[in-house]
């Protein structure tokens, strides 16, 4: 009996500990075919992004299942969830918070801002809270550095100029969601 080749569909998807449901799959598709045929590789980015919505974040499971269904190694996909900041490798709090620590954030008060974020939150990067409600991330360039300070908020949400004054009016407003 042989071992089945990386690039090989599973049987099933419910025989695929990492596999996603039709819905993600079929975004996927979508973003496969923006590509020509044999460059569906190209899509890994969006097909990363998908699957960490559906899932929360990336466990080696998931990170195998979208290998295999955009027929490349392992990992090739491996080494783009771990060179970007957007991807999260192991569980994180309600709230992820992104901050750029960049060189123009930098010049611009974002390691203030980082060290004021630690010191409030009480964790540093690549943390989470012990109540889970936030977990800290340092980005690097978020393309913004003319409002910078900046901050991301869960992946989808850019804030500007976060001074501490306005870091501790987010953390406030978040802890409420988190109480609720």
């Amino acid at each position: 009996m042989t071992a089945p080749s990386p690039t090989a569909a599973p049987a099933s998807p419910s025989a695929d500990a990492g596999a996603l449901s039709a819905e993600s799959i079929a975004r996927i598709d979508r973003a496969i075919a923006k590509y020509p045929p044999d460059q569906k590789q190209s899509a890994v980015m969006a097909a990363l992004a998908i699957a960490q919505q559906e899932k929360g974040w990336l466990d080696t499971a998931t990170m195998d299942f979208v290998a295999r269904h955009l027929g490349m190694p392992p990992v090739a996909v491996y080494e783009v969830a771990t060179f970007y900041t957007m991807y999260d490798l192991a569980p994180t709090g309600r709230h992820k918070l992104t901050i750029c620590t960049n060189l123009p954030c930098a010049l611009q008060g974002a390691t203030r801002a980082a060290e004021h974020l630690k010191s409030v939150l009480g964790i540093g990067f690549n943390e989470t809270t012990p109540d889970g409600c936030f977990t800290l991330k340092e980005g690097e360039c978020m393309g913004a550095c003319g409002d910078a300070p900046v901050l991301m908020q869960n992946n989808r949400k850019m804030l500007s100029w976060m001074t501490p004054e306005r870091l501790d009016q987010l953390i406030a407003d978040l802890r409420k969601e988190c109480a609720k």
